[in-house]
């Protein structure tokens, strides 16, 4: 009886499911295939515009048609259709990274219960914790601060609701607040992005992030569904659904254009795109235009329904599956398409089995319904092995949030001991490569001549020549290179014995540096007087990049010094590909830049490298040193 009463006027607009399907298409793809989505992140966007709509429209029709609001009852109802499918992600996943990764386990207990509390996306910015360095061991969590920016709307979003209700009364200055709050948001995410720094502080902040969601909710104090009339003049449809198709397209083209790292996006491009999407929704809940019928079909119906199950499952069967998969980046769509697969089977049967089932089950019989199915005898014997294996379950995850490891993986370990050693020898040695670069300028310009006169000399037979070492005729060649070197963490991994070949090279490598913030190290290298004619640069390791972010890096360094750029062997990301072939396709654009192929020369040794099959090894890293010192020589 509550229910009808509480919902008396309430619709249910089909075409939303349609909304969501699209949201979480674009964040999947966004995650499998970036190269070719890059703006798929804007799904959560979208799906925050429609949680605002919605919950907002049903707390006003709840006041309209009650005079109050419920607060309780919410908090009741919220939990109910959330907290069984979180939790049972959070339990599985715990499970499973307690017997197979226990890597993962680090801060287990602090993630459980700060997703449990819907504040998650404050531990990833107290944590500093990136969502845009893709390369490392990704944590199977990441993706659910976008869950925790709607726990804490939902937690005083009522409250919020009844208490404009009562004094503002008017629904357009309710909206006009609304939407100025909207607005402040925006801006404090202009505020706080710094170009050229990586941007997770305002992509996960409630403060920055809450626009999308008040844009929503201000558009049901205007647009209520339960006051929409199907009956419009036809010049009323042709305007909504103009606006519609209009929205839609523009929508679907900023997912393939916009990229994360574009400062447009922390400018107020990510706000221009909810007020799209406002619109959007505002076509689709109108029952006198067509959006609602575009966007539903059986299709949209099955994966709208189970949007938040997909959302929930996708970055932990990601991240499982491609820790056991090293050849993500040579088969990027295959592998795409299994992992599809993977996800929608799990959110299939979280949605069967534990969503619907538990948002009417009365948690009050839960003792009942468990001493039942070990006393029903063998028609019970289905629930049981259900309770039995749901109980092994929890005690794995328990054991794992007990019991957490001292130390990541060996191979990790000695990966990061080797960069902290190369980092305090590369300080000694950048010394003494600076001091010989600049004892005189003449020396400086004469590097060049020496350097390139090595393609007059006679080569050395390559019979002679070891892929551990260089030759001494090549070593003497290597000591008049005078570079500058700047890099990721591979780069870092192999510094000490890359300055041991180019003892005149000055080397500026940090682990998870990315393109995009590449450009201003360049620009204060060269203002210390540390860039020198020839450039080495080694970045793509850690996550894809744009043609525009490429050029910035380019012009920081300039026309009049030679770019030596090697490319990447990164077998478990799915980037690898798009990144060689857009570096390949820049030598066109640039004619001081060459590609040196580390890829094509590594690509069938695995042996030369870490557990992660990206770092070269102290064996490996001979090999990545002599071959990049060649490299320079014969081109020079």
């Amino acid at each position: 009886m509550e229910k009808k009463k509480r919902l008396k006027n309430a619709r249910y607009i089909t075409g939303f499911d349609g909304v969501r399907t699209l949201a979480v298409i674009g964040v999947i793809l966004y995650h499998l295939v970036p190269s070719s989505l890059q703006g798929g992140y804007l799904g959560v966007p979208i799906f925050f515009v429609v949680s605002g709509y919605l919950i907002t429209d049903l707390l006003n029709q709840e006041w309209q048609q009650n005079n109050k609001i419920d607060v309780l009852g919410f908090y009741v109802r919220r939990v109910r259709r959330l907290y069984p499918a979180l939790l049972a992600m959070l339990v599985t996943t715990i499970a499973y990274i307690t017997l197979f990764q226990k890597e993962l386990l680090t801060n287990i207990k602090e993630i459980f219960a700060s997703n449990l509390l819907y504040v998650y996306n404050w531990f990833q910015v107290l944590h500093k914790e990136s969502y845009f360095d893709h390369f490392g061991t990704p944590s199977p969590f990441t993706h659910l601060w976008s869950l925790s920016i709607e726990g804490q709307y939902y937690l005083f979003w009522p409250i919020i609701v009844a208490l404009l209700v009562v004094f503002l009364k008017q629904k357009q200055r309710i909206f006009n607040l609304i939407f100025i709050l909207a607005f402040i948001s925006a801006l404090l995410m202009a505020f706080l992005y710094k170009t050229g720094s990586d941007p997770s502080r305002v992509y996960y902040g409630t403060d920055t992030r809450m626009f999308s969601i008040l844009l929503g909710s201000a558009l049901s104090f205007i647009w209520p569904s339960s006051a929409l009339k199907k009956e419009i003049s036809n010049k009323g449809r042709i305007v909504l659904d103009a606006l519609g198709v209009s929205s839609l397209a523009a929508i679907i083209l900023v997912f393939f254009t916009m990229s994360d790292q574009s400062s447009l996006v922390y400018r107020g491009g990510m706000f221009f795109f909810s007020v799209l999407v406002m619109i959007f929704v505002a076509t689709v809940a109108h029952p006198g235009a067509d959006m609602n019928k575009l966007m539903t079909n059986p299709l949209f119906t099955w994966i709208g329904k189970r949007s938040y199950g997909i959302y929930l499952y996708q970055f932990p069967i990601m991240v499982f599956y491609e820790s056991k998969i090293q050849s993500i980046g040579s088969h990027p769509w295959r592998n795409a398409l299994i992992e599809i697969a993977m996800i929608l089977i799990v959110s299939d049967l979280s949605y069967r089995f534990l969503e619907r089932p538990l948002q009417r089950f009365d948690y009050k019989q839960t003792f009942k319904a468990i001493k039942a199915a070990f006393t029903g005898g063998a028609k019970n014997s289905r629930q049981k092995v259900t309770v039995i294996t749901g109980l092994v379950v929890i005690g794995i995850a328990a054991f794992g949030m007990v019991v957490v490891p001292q130390a990541t993986a060996t191979g990790s370990n000695d990966l990061q001991a080797n960069i902290s050693k190369n980092a305090k020898t590369a300080e000694k040695k950048n010394a003494t490569a600076l001091k010989k670069a600049s004892s005189s300028e003449s020396k400086k310009t004469d590097s060049s001549k020496k350097a390139s006169s090595a393609k007059k000399e006679s080569k050395v037979p390559v019979e002679k020549q070891s892929p551990t070492a260089l030759t001494k005729a090549e070593a003497q060649k290597a000591s008049n290179v005078y570079a500058t070197a700047i890099g990721d963490s591979v780069l870092a991994d192999g510094t000490d014995l890359l300055q041991d070949a180019l003892p005149h090279m000055y080397v500026d490598a940090k682990v998870g540096r990315q393109v995009y913030n590449a450009a201003d190290d360049i620009k204060a290298l060269d203002a210390q007087g540390k860039l020198q004619d020839n450039v080495l640069v080694g970045l793509g390791t850690n996550s894809p990049f744009t043609t525009e972010q490429f050029d910035e890096v380019m012009d920081a360094i300039g026309s009049k010094r030679q770019v030596y750029w090697i490319n990447v062997h990164v077998p478990t990301r799915r980037w690898e590909g798009p990144v060689n072939s857009m570096l390949e396709s820049q030598k066109k654009k640039y004619s001081n830049l060459h590609i040196i192929d580390w890829h094509a020369y590594s690509k069938n040794n695995t042996d030369w490298f870490y557990d992660d099959n990206v770092h070269p090894d102290p064996d490996g890293s001979k090999y990545y040193a002599t071959y990049i010192a060649r490299e320079l020589i014969k081109n020079m």
